[in-house]
């Protein structure tokens, strides 16, 4: 089945696994950069490709190098809200109507900006956005389904002393902790105030995700975290299969409570298997297949972003995207990172029909699935009513264009 752009931007979708940090329009940066007198490593946008925000990488931790860059310019509380702002708009301009931006605001805090002053300025600006999309399509009165947003708050595996003020603070008052120590204090103290700010203040907080490096870096180290936010009805997400085998989405789910998988492409990987006491690598890999697809956990799954970083991947047709699809799982479709990947929604989609059979049907429920295992922060019967619209949407949009959804 063949896809035109037009199609793939016309119908509704999500964005479900998008950084904040990594998600800026090229131009901000480079001015932002120059108002704070940061130097890059080039000025240009086409430098910056050339240099930073490269087509592929030789792995994870190059590909996380240019955050470098992008977290030094957002350092305030007002250029948070613009890049939150533009983010939002940019996604609405290709048929984007959910987004859920996630963020560590421990790289953004110092003694100018607290934890809700951050959260604050990233939530103002989004909501800004969204209120002046959804008038623009009341005026338009095109039946589209009106844009939403929500904010995952992101512990991190591994963090440096020079990551930020706020983590060199924390190595100072516990100098004797090692990295693991330090993580685990770090993910605690930010599940603490995740929760106090969402009970707090209208703070559109939806969900607590775990990003980060994972060899070396378990997420089990982040248990009591997680426990915590599990404790108060906060929604998990945690990268996990990214970089490692399948026990590091095993521990995600039994661990940290994950209601969805950010990334999951080593899922499907028997032979990345490290634990001695697993006897049966393919027999595990089966049993957690399985335990996915009956509880719906849904896997974010990040074409380009996959592909840049994975020395694995020759190309997207070896991507296990195909085989999560044979296997029926819940999948969602996601950029990752807009600026760092050169990517879209609609760009990952266009990847994902060229590279794998996808029927309309199937589409469909891709799209779908991303409405409704989002972290909607609106009671469960609006939710369905905003899913329902969404399908009546697509269906519109899959008629004009000649595409039978139904079969």
């Amino acid at each position: 089945m063949t896809y035109t752009r037009e199609f793939l931007e016309a119908i509704p979708k999500t964005d479900l696994h998008l950084h904040l940090d990594g998600s800026l329009r090229l131009d901000t940066l480079i001015e932002l950069a120059r108002e704070e007198g940061i130097t890059l490593p080039s000025e240009t946008p086409e430098g910056l490709t050339e240099t930073v925000f490269k087509p592929r990488y030789a792995n994870l931790d190059e590909y996380l190098a240019g955050f470098a860059w992008t977290v030094a310019v957002l350092q305030r509380a007002e250029h948070l809200e613009r890049v939150a702002y533009e983010l939002a708009h940019d996604n609405a301009a290709e048929g984007v109507r959910y987004i859920e931006v996630r963020f560590a605001p421990q790289l953004h805090i110092h003694p100018e900006l607290s934890f809700e002053q951050v959260l604050e300025a990233v939530d103002r600006g989004l909501r800004k956005a969204r209120d002046e999309i959804n008038a623009q399509n009341t005026t338009a009165g095109n039946g589209v389904p009106p844009f939403e947003y929500g904010i995952i708050v992101t512990a991190m595996r591994f963090f440096m002393p020079q990551f930020s003020t706020y983590f060199g603070r924390l190595a100072e008052v516990h100098p004797h902790a090692d990295a693991h120590e330090l993580a685990r204090s770090a993910s605690y103290e930010l599940a603490r105030a995740t929760v106090q700010l969402r009970d707090r203040s209208e703070v559109q907080i939806v969900g607590f995700d775990l990003a980060g490096s994972e060899h070396g870096y378990p997420a089990g180290n982040h248990k009591a975290a997680f426990e915590y936010v599990h404790k108060h009805f906060i929604n998990k997400t945690v990268h996990a299969g990214e970089a490692y085998g399948p026990e590091s989405i095993f521990q995600a789910i039994t661990d940290l409570h994950a209601d969805r998988i950010g990334h999951g492409f080593h899922l499907f990987d028997a032979k990345l298997i490290r634990t001695p006491e697993i006897s049966d690598p393919e027999r595990y890999v089966q049993n957690l297949i399985d335990y996915i697809a009956d509880n719906r956990i849904t896997i974010e799954v990040c074409l380009t972003s996959n592909l840049q970083t994975s020395p694995y991947l020759e190309s997207l047709r070896d991507h296990s995207v195909a085989t999560m699809l044979d296997y029926k799982l819940s999948i969602a479709i996601c950029t990752d990172n807009r600026l760092v990947s050169h990517t879209s929604v609609t760009r990952e989609l266009e990847q994902l029909v060229d590279n794998v059979d996808v029927s309309p049907k199937q589409l469909k429920n891709i799209i779908v699935y991303g409405f409704k295992r989002s972290f909607f922060y609106r009671p469960y019967g609006e939710k369905r009513e905003y899913v329902r619209a969404v399908i009546d949407h697509f269906d519109e949009v899959a008629q004009q264009y000649g595409i039978d959804a139904a079969g």
